[in-house]
């Protein structure tokens, strides 16, 4: 982000994200718990499949989304 943005919005965004777990973790009063890389590069898989699919259906195509066999 800091070479798209700059340095010190990056580091606002930081703040700000560690700032968020900070509160939900004191608010809900449970224990931090690191989800990892692999929990990030999923959702982000996730998120991307739901997108192309919605811009697909809006040029009008059905949409089926199946797991590649093997």
């Amino acid at each position: 982000m800091a070479a798209r943005r700059g340095k010190k919005r990056a580091l606002v965004a930081v703040g700000h994200s560690m700032l968020k777990s900070v509160y939900h973790v004191l608010s809900k009063e449970k224990v931090y718990r690191e989800l990892g890389a692999s929990y990030v590069n999923k959702r982000q898989g996730q998120k991307r499949k739901a997108y192309l699919k919605k811009e697909l259906e809006k040029l009008g195509y059905t949409v089926q989304i199946l797991k590649p066999a093997g």
